[in-house]
């Protein structure tokens, strides 16, 4: 049967094939008629519709049995939930102040933070601080917590806690910080400081790039507008917020069209430094300038002097910065000398060895004592006006056997005979090629910024 339904089928196509092949108009005017008619067709069933607007309307009604309101009332008193907020204290800062910015309007909240020596002193007494919250829907306070950190690897954790009975109770926590990898690029416009504020990065990691790069760079001299940088940091975070910005794991600067790279590498148990990404060590003895973040208003030159109104040769650097700027040893050495000199006020005085010492004058003051050791970057003291000063800034010698020498071209002269070995050249060139990597992708951000 079904054979005889295919050969029957294959007739009928050779046909209607032969037919269109001899008779190609007589055809087309057939299909034609077909689907006109088809057409006509559907528009008269269509036409023959009934007018919607004639058709009966029949309404229903139906009654309807609501769930009893106490049932739904006692559902939602059962429901509870909790709001979170966060907060940074604030000098000003009273108990309520805090809790009403945190949404919380809870009187024996109030008075347990004012009243508990750990809430008082590591909440209210820590201006800066972030302050997280949980609070029930009736805004009463269920948990607060601060953290603060202790150092590079561990942070504390202050809870507060509201018990079954309805009283409070604080416990101290401590628990590890968690380093995570940033990037950030950036070009000169007028200042490097001007420029990673605009790229939002950390003043602690531009204090740290001037250090890497003071024996390559003059940071007060030889930067030109658009040199441009990229650097790869770390940000030390605790239960998963930023608490502290850590080391400087790499960096590019481009300055007057020189690439300096700088990568940091350390092995278990030794000192790490920076090095090129040829493993040439970047490490100075001496650090390039006494104070972090600071300008130059006077350099190592002949001048007029503010008081004297002399011409007379400055045999240091002046440092302008506000009263109270932390001041640091430039290198590793003791106290030779420490405290009121004539006119240089409160002063200390460092030797360093091989007739090498430092001089750190017009100190507000004094953090060392006499034959005290202390090593590069170590705190000497704090920025004055003492002695012979017209304002507050620091001056700064440094003496190669009793001659003054300018202390940006001393940093540059002074480096360690650091050197990696074989064995550790083939860990660093696989450290030196992730840094690579990650410099790139900062500096391309950079670029398309620039663009923009």
């Amino acid at each position: 049967m079904k054979t005889t339904w295919l050969a029957s089928g294959e007739a009928v196509l050779k046909r209607a094939v032969n037919a269109l092949e001899h008779h190609p108009r007589q055809v087309t005017a057939l299909v034609a008629a077909m689907l006109l008619t088809a057409g006509g067709g559907a528009f008269a069933v269509a036409s023959l519709g009934p007018d919607p607007s004639a058709l009966p309307v029949r309404q229903v009604l139906e009654s309807v049995q609501p769930l009893p309101l106490e049932q739904q009332a006692e559902a939602l008193d059962a429901w509870r939930f909790s709001l979170y907020s966060a907060e940074s204290v604030r000098p000003s800062d009273t108990a309520e102040s805090l809790l009403a910015r945190l949404g919380i309007n809870d009187a024996a909240a109030a008075a347990f933070l004012r009243q508990d020596p750990l809430a008082r002193s590591q909440v209210l007494g820590a201006p800066g601080r972030t302050i997280t919250a949980e609070a029930s829907d009736g805004r009463n306070l269920l948990r607060l917590k601060v953290r603060w950190a202790v150092d590079d690897r561990t942070f504390r954790r202050l809870v507060v806690e509201r018990q079954p009975s309805g009283e409070f109770a604080t416990r101290i926590e401590a628990a590890p910080l968690v380093a995570s990898l940033r990037v950030g690029s950036g070009s000169i416009r007028s200042s490097l400081f001007a420029a990673v504020d605009e790229a939002g990065i950390p003043d602690a990691v531009t204090n740290q790039l001037v250090d890497i790069y003071s024996g390559e760079i003059d940071f007060h001299r030889q930067l030109r507008v658009g040199d441009r940088f990229a650097v790869v940091y770390e940000t030390l975070e605790a239960d998963g917020e930023p608490m502290r910005t850590g080391r400087v794991v790499s960096a590019q600067f481009v300055n007057a069209g020189r690439t300096l790279d700088a990568v940091w590498y350390q092995q278990a148990g030794q000192r790490g430094g920076y090095f090129d990404f040829a493993g040439r060590s970047l490490e100075r003895t001496f650090l390039a300038s006494p104070m972090e973040i600071t300008r130059v208003t006077s350099g190592f030159k002949m001048r007029l002097h503010p008081i004297h109104n002399t011409w007379r040769a400055h045999t240091g650097v002046d440092y302008g910065a506000p009263t109270g700027a932390p001041v640091r040893s430039v290198g590793d050495g003791v106290v030779s000398f420490a405290g009121g000199q004539s006119g240089y006020g409160n002063t200390v005085e460092v030797d360093h060895g091989n007739g090498n010492s430092t001089l750190y004058a017009h100190l507000s003051r004094i953090e060392v004592r006499r034959g005290e050791r202390v090593e590069r970057g170590q705190r000497v003291g704090a920025v004055g006006s003492t002695g012979w000063a017209t304002g507050p800034h620091l001056h700064f010698e440094f003496k190669e056997r009793g001659v003054q020498k300018d202390p940006l071209e001393v940093a540059k002269r002074y480096a360690p005979a650091t050197e990696l070995t074989a064995q550790q050249r083939v860990q660093f060139n696989q450290v030196a090629q992730s840094m690579r990597t990650q410099l790139a992708v900062a500096a391309t951000a950079n670029m398309v910024a620039s663009a923009r």
